[in-house]
C-alpha cells in the first residue's frame, strides 16, 4: 500500500542547550520519514528549489526510504527556513521565514497534473492543515478535491488539524477549512490543543472526536498529550487510552511520530488498541531526544 504525503519541508534552526545546527523538519515530512521507517511505502509530494542544498535534502529523504520521484523542484524558489527555541521542560517556540517557500507553489508547478493522477492510485492519502495553510486557494482547491475523490472510491485519507495561527488570516477561515478536510477524510488525528484554539473554547477530547465523526470522518484518534487519547468511530465505539509517565526533552514532532505510529499500525490492519500503543510508543522515543527527526537507532520503536 502506498501513502502518498502532502505538505511543505523546511529547513530546521534548532536551538537546544546552547548547541544548535541545520536540519530539516515540517508536520507532514516527519510523520512520512516515520512511517518509512516502519516499512512503508510513502511517497512525498512537496517543491523545492534546484539548488545545492535542496538537492541535499531530496537525497536524504531517499536515504530514509521515501519515495522522492514526486517531490518537485521549482525554478526560483527554496525551501522555507524554521527556528526552534525549546525551554527545560522541553516544550518548544518557533520562527519562521517561509513566504518564499517553493512549496507554496508547488500546485502551480505543470508537474502537479501528473503527481495529481498517481495520487489517484495511492492506498492512502495524508496531509495536514499546515499543509492546506500555506497553499493559494487553488492548490488547497485541488487538493481538498482529491482527497475527496479518494474517499469516494474507498481509499484512506488520514487528516489532522495541525493548527499554526499565524498561518491564517483568521481563525474562522482556519476552522472553515478544515471543517472542508474534515469532510474529505475519513480518518482523523486532531490534537486537543489544535482544535481548542481552532474553536475558541475548551472542548474535551470526546467532544472534539463527536464533531469529526458528525463532520464526516469514519475514524478518530484525539491526542491529548499527558491525558492519553481517545477513539472514536463513525459506529459509536469510543475509548480512551493513558499514556503513562513521560519525561521529554525536545517536545518536537511529538504528535507527528504518534500519526506515523498509529497509521502504520492501521495500514498493516491492526486493532485500534495496537495502533494506539504503537503510536505512543514512538512518540515516547521521538520526546525523549532532541528535534523531531532523530537519528535512527536500535532503540526506536519502529518495529516494536
Amino acid at each position: 500500500m502506498t501513502a502518498f504525503i502532502f505538505g511543505e519541508a523546511m529547513l530546521e534552526y534548532h536551538g537546544h542547550g546552547g548547541a544548535s545546527r541545520l536540519r530539516y523538519g515540517g508536520d507532514t515530512l516527519n510523520t512520512a520519514i516515520h512511517m518509512a521507517r516502519m516499512g512503508q511505502d510513502v511517497a512525498y509530494v512537496t517543491a523545492v528549489g534546484t539548488d545545492p542544498i535542496s538537492d541535499a535534502l531530496v537525497a536524504a529523504w531517499a536515504d530514509e526510504g521515501i519515495d522522492t520521484r514526486y517531490v518537485l523542484r521549482h525554478p526560483s524558489r527554496s525551501p522555507g527556513i524554521y527556528a526552534i527555541n525549546v525551554d527545560a521542560q522541553g516544550e518548544r517556540s518557533f520562527l519562521y521565514w517561509r513566504e518564499r517557500s517553493a512549496a507554496r507553489e508547488m500546485f502551480a508547478l505543470p508537474e502537479m497534473d501528473n503527481v495529481l493522477v498517481a495520487a489517484l492510485d495511492a492506498s492512502v492519502l495524508y496531509f495536514s492543515l499546515i499543509s492546506l495553510a500555506i497553499l493559494p486557494q487553488q492548490g488547497r482547491k485541488l487538493l481538498l478535491d482529491l482527497a475527496t475523490a479518494n474517499k469516494g472510491s474507498g481509499k484512506i485519507v488520514a487528516y489532522d488539524s495541525n493548527f499554526r495561527a499565524n498561518l491564517w488570516a483568521s481563525n474562522a477561515e482556519a476552522l472553515a477549512v478544515s471543517v472542508q478536510a474534515i469532510a474529505a477524510a475519513t480518518l482523523g488525528l486532531p490534537t486537543n490543543v489544535d482544535e481548542q484554539q481552532l474553536h475558541g473554547r475548551s472542548l474535551p477530547a470526546a467532544a472534539i472526536a463527536a464533531l469529526w465523526i458528525d463532520g464526516g470522518c469514519d475514524e478518530v484518534v484525539v491526542k491529548a498529550g499527558e491525558a492519553g487519547c481517545h477513539f472514536a468511530t463513525g459506529d459509536s465505539v469510543s475509548m480512551d487510552f493513558a499514556v503513562g509517565r513521560i519525561d521529554p526533552v525536545d517536545t518536537s514532532g511529538a504528535g507527528d511520530a504518534f500519526n506515523a505510529g498509529y497509521l502504520s499500525a492501521r495500514l498493516d490492519q491492526l486493532d485500534p488498541a495496537i495502533a494506539v500503543a504503537k503510536g505512543q510508543a514512538l512518540a515516547r522515543w521521538v520526546i525523549a531526544r532532541s528535534g523531531a527527526i532523530p537519528p535512527r537507532e536500535a532503540a526506536a520503536s519502529y518495529s516494536a
